[in-house]
């Protein structure tokens, strides 16, 4: 069975539409080996966490902030495709 990405977020704290955007992007990108993206308003003030199955693999409180898109591609990836390729996502930054 394929597994569920869940995006829990904070409704009062306006994130609603990053949820969005950012489930856009996993459907976009994993497609093929996810079953859904479920966005799940959060009980707790403050939260936005994103989970694999039950397996959290992304928590702002915890990371002290929101990471790029890309990180969160490959956080992902490594949960639901280990092998897969993310192309631009895969490339490390150069400082010029």
């Amino acid at each position: 069975m394929k597994p569920t990405i869940t995006i829990e977020y904070c409704p009062k704290c306006g994130w609603m539409l990053r949820a969005a955007y950012m489930a856009q992007e996993l459907l976009t990108t994993f497609s093929d080996v996810i079953e859904s993206v479920s966005l799940k308003p959060g009980q707790v003030s403050g939260v936005f966490r994103i989970s694999v199955d039950s397996k959290v693999v992304f928590d702002r409180k915890e990371n002290g902030g929101f990471q790029e898109i890309k990180v969160l591609k490959q956080l992902i990836r490594d949960q639901v495709s280990p092998g897969m390729s993310l192309g631009h996502s895969d490339r490390q930054e150069n400082g010029g």
